[in-house]
């Protein structure tokens, strides 16, 4: 009983939990990674975030834990704070287990080094992925320091998701900064089949294809 409740705690406050009832009796961590999200600034309570601060502790764990095997992780993100989500994004690219990323609903913004950061990613034919240029809501400053720390943190974006996947960064930029696409912005919207075609998502795929392939990687 009080593991079925600490189970029901993890799901309601991270959307996390560890699934065990495959055949292989395999430990795997369930990741969410919905709505936006959180950095350094915490938004309202009414928003639907994922906070890095609850997601990085619990991939140290699953690091240092020889009982769990492998992660899964699905997103339905609009993206968010970008250091927070490359944060979560190298954390999942450096753990030495099997990590798959599974898009469902969206992917967007810095969702998009996100959903690339495992071994290998899925998407379901509907998901939606919008890659564009760096956004900055707060006051700039007109210097050009800053309009230079601007440029090289789109570059880590770009260089992590080229690392990743298999598009080149010429390729991605140019999907980036698209003007043709989004009437009121720069950018390009890929569903499903067309983020497999230019090369960011590895597979068109659902829940069952992704675990499948999760426990091919831990054999």
């Amino acid at each position: 009983m009080d593991q079925e409740l600490k189970r029901q705690e993890l799901i309601v406050e991270n959307g996390q939990i560890i699934i065990n009832g495959n055949s292989e009796k395999y430990n795997i961590l369930l990741l969410d990674i919905i709505g936006e999200i959180e950095g350094h600034v915490s938004l309202p309570s009414d928003t639907k975030t994922t906070k890095y601060e609850h997601v990085l502790p619990e991939l140290a764990v699953v690091q240092d834990d020889e009982s769990i095997k492998g992660v899964l992780v699905l997103l339905n993100t609009v993206g968010g704070d970008v250091e927070a989500g490359l944060a979560i994004a190298e954390m999942l690219a450096s753990i030495s287990k099997p990590v798959v990323t599974l898009v469902l609903g969206g992917s967007h913004s810095i969702g998009v080094p996100l959903a690339v950061s495992g071994n290998v990613s899925f998407i379901v034919p509907t998901a939606t992925m919008v890659v564009h240029p760096l956004r900055v809501s707060d006051t700039v400053l007109g210097v050009r320091q800053n309009y230079e720390y601007i440029e090289r943190m789109q570059d880590r974006i770009i260089q992590f998701t080229s690392c990743h996947s298999k598009i080149g960064e010429d390729s991605l930029r140019s999907i980036m900064f698209n003007t043709q696409e989004l009437s009121k912005d720069i950018g390009s919207v890929l569903v499903g089949k067309e983020a497999v075609e230019c090369g960011i998502i590895d597979r068109i795929g659902g829940i069952s294809a992704a675990l499948n392939k999760l426990y091919d990687l831990i054999n």
